[in-house]
């Protein structure tokens, strides 16, 4: 049985509308988190322009391959193994798959890395310091040039939570994970930030949720 997410249910089409708005003009995406894979089969159903390739920590990519496997589309790519480390020496994103990785950064078909990164969900259950090496990565797997990034989920204004149930859930994060746990968009942002990326859109999302959209010219 697939993997199924009543959450993912509820939100892609909200996001699929957003999307639509800021991928307009993009080609490749890399989807960081994907979860059980509902994400990437709406969303390359949506936006038949994109070739979307969904990711995420090993454990998750058999059932997110029942998903892409089932659709048979196109433009959506087998899941690959990739996730955000954080070490003294060095942080980024890591795979047990470089060699793929690296094949299609180097696609000698179209310009080589990926114009834009989606990731839901993911900067709230992660560590901090792994938050930061997600950024981190990105150059990594970018192309040059224009790229866009957008990141959806919870997240603090000012250091105070937007809703009383943002802050119930943060509180069982924190009980499961002290680790983890609903990140300031401002700081986020400055992350983004010394990577080039501008913020261009915060779009209110349902269950106090956003949409941050950056990019970089």
């Amino acid at each position: 049985m697939k993997p199924f997410s009543e959450a993912s249910d509820r939100n892609q089409g909200p996001i699929l509308e957003v999307l639509r708005q800021h991928l307009a003009q993009a080609s490749r995406v890399l989807e960081i988190g994907s979860g059980t894979g509902q994400h990437a089969v709406h969303f390359a159903a949506g936006l038949p322009h994109l070739h979307w390739q969904p990711t995420d920590q090993p454990e998750h990519l058999l059932g997110i391959s029942q998903w892409v496997e089932e659709a048979a589309l196109p433009n959506l790519h087998r899941p690959l193994p990739l996730w955000a480390v954080a070490g003294d020496a060095a942080s980024g994103l890591a795979s047990t798959d470089p060699s793929t990785f690296q094949s299609l950064l180097d696609d000698g078909e179209q310009a080589p890395g990926f114009d834009a990164v989606f990731t839901a969900n993911t900067l709230h259950i992660m560590g901090w310091p792994e938050v930061r090496a997600l950024f981190a990565g990105l150059p990594t797997m970018l192309r040059e040039g224009p790229a866009t990034l957008i990141a959806y989920g919870p997240f603090n204004r000012d250091g105070q939570f937007t809703s009383e149930s943002n802050r119930a859930f943060d509180a069982w994060l924190k009980a499961r994970d002290p680790r983890s746990g609903i990140r300031d968009a401002a700081d986020v942002d400055r992350l983004a930030q010394a990577h080039g990326f501008a913020l261009i859109d915060d779009v209110a999302m349902p269950a106090n949720n956003r949409m941050l959209v950056w990019r970089r010219r």
